[in-house]
C-alpha cells in the first residue's frame, strides 16, 4: 500500500492521527476530567494542524444523526471548515449534507462558552448537562436540515493528561467531552419535523499536519445503555493501537489504553474493515471488550459530502482511493448494546 493509500481523511466521525512505523507515546500524566480549554480550539487558524468535533446521536425513536464540525483541506480550495450531518432512517430516508466556509466564519466566545460558525452550526455550552448542538443548513439538491438538540444529563468526560499522544514527528489529541447524555430536541428534514428525545456522545479531536493520517483505521463506540463504555481507538499502519476509551463502573469512570486489537484470535492490522467480532485487550486492565462490527447498518462514502465534482475529483486522487464510514450497532453476550463507527478504505 503507497503512502497515499494509507492516508485517510477526517470529515466525518474519524479521528486524524499521526504515525510513521515510530513508536506511540501516550500521555503521561493521570487522567482528569475535562476542562473548558479541552471544548475550545486548539489549532484552528494553523495552516498545518487540523481538528474536529464529532457528535453522535442515537435517538428513541430508530432515528440517528452523525455530526462533524471539522478543518479540512480540499486540494482545489484550501483549507476550510467542513459542516456535515447525516441522518439514518429519518422516516425511511438516510439524508445528508455537507458545507465548506472559509475559516474565518468559526467564532469562539469564551465568555459565552460558545462555538458559532456563520451562526448556522453553533455549540453553546460548556459540554455537560444543558449543552446544546445546532446544525441548520440548506443546500439544493441535498434539501433543508436542522438539528437541535440538548444535553439532559450527561456522564463527565476524562482526558489522560492533556490529552497528547506523540506519534514520530508528528501529535495526535483527544478529549471524549460527553461519553454519554440523554438529548432532546427536534430533527427535521425538508418539511419533516420530528420531537426526539435519545442519547448523544461528543469528542475533540486534534493533530498536527493537514487532515489526514498514516493510521489504517478508526474508530468510535458508545454504550447505548448507561456509556458503560465510550471512545476512539485508532491503529496505525503496523496494527499498534492508540487513542482510549471512558469505562463507567456505577459512580466511577477510568480511562481504558488500548493494548491489542484482535479479530479471530489474530491481530487485527486494520488494512480491511472487520469481517467477524473485534476483541479488544487492555493495557491498564484485564477485561476484554468485544464488539462485532462485520454487519453495517450504513455504509457512506465521505465524498457524498464534498461541493463539486472537481473537489471530489482531486480529494480522491490525494487519498489514493474513496474513504467510507461503516455505521452501525451490536449487542454482546452480556447484554450491552453497543453503536459504533468505523472509517477507512
Amino acid at each position: 500500500m503507497t503512502s497515499l493509500k494509507k492516508v485517510f481523511t477526517l470529515l466525518m466521525c474519524s479521528g486524524l492521527f499521526f504515525s510513521a512505523r515510530a513508536a506511540i507515546h501516550t500521555p503521561a500524566a493521570e487522567a482528569r476530567n475535562v476542562e473548558k480549554s479541552d471544548f475550545f480550539a486548539k489549532n484552528v487558524k494553523s495552516e498545518k494542524n487540523t481538528e474536529a468535533w464529532t457528535y453522535q446521536f442515537v435517538f428513541d425513536n430508530g432515528t440517528r444523526a452523525y455530526i462533524n464540525f471539522a478543518t479540512i483541506v480540499i486540494p482545489t480550495s484550501g483549507k476550510k471548515i467542513g459542516c456535515d450531518i447525516s441522518f439514518v432512517g429519518f422516516k425511511g430516508k438516510n439524508p445528508n449534507i455537507g458545507r465548506q466556509y472559509p475559516l474565518e466564519r468559526i467564532r469562539e466566545f469564551k465568555d459565552q462558552n460558545k462555538i458559532s460558525i456563520k451562526d448556522e452550526y453553533i455549540l453553546e455550552g460548556l459540554p455537560g448537562k444543558g449543552h446544546r448542538v445546532l446544525f441548520s443548513a440548506n443546500k439544493e439538491d441535498f434539501g433543508k436540515f436542522l438539528l437541535d438538540v440538548t444535553f439532559t444529563s450527561a456522564n463527565k468526560g476524562k482526558v489522560p493528561g492533556d490529552g497528547n499522544w506523540k506519534i514520530g514527528n508528528g501529535h495526535y489529541g483527544a478529549a471524549v467531552l460527553i461519553p454519554y447524555g440523554r438529548v432532546k430536541g427536534k430533527i427535521a428534514f425538508n418539511n419533516d419535523t420530528l420531537e426526539v428525545k435519545g442519547y448523544g456522545y461528543l469528542e475533540h479531536t486534534w493533530q498536527s499536519g493537514n487532515p489526514t493520517d498514516l493510521a489504517a483505521r478508526a474508530f468510535n463506540i458508545s454504550e447505548a445503555t448507561r456509556g458503560a463504555y465510550a471512545g476512539r481507538i485508532a491503529l496505525d499502519e503496523d496494527g499498534s493501537p492508540f487513542g482510549y476509551i471512558i469505562e463507567k463502573k456505577g459512580d466511577k469512570s477510568n480511562i481504558l489504553l488500548p493494548k491489542a486489537i484482535l479479530e479471530n484470535g489474530k491481530p487485527y492490522k486494520g488494512s480491511k474493515f472487520p469481517t467477524g467480532p473485534l476483541q479488544i485487550t487492555w493495557q491498564n486492565a484485564e477485561d476484554t471488550l468485544t464488539l462485532d462490527m462485520s454487519k453495517p447498518r450504513q455504509k457512506f462514502s465521505m465524498l457524498e459530502n464534498f461541493d463539486g465534482w472537481l473537489a471530489k475529483k482531486a480529494t480522491k486522487v490525494m487519498l489514493g482511493g474513496e474513504i467510507f464510514f461503516w455505521r452501525g450497532r451490536s449487542k454482546n453476550p452480556d447484554g450491552y448494546v453497543y453503536d459504533w463507527s468505523i472509517t477507512g478504505f
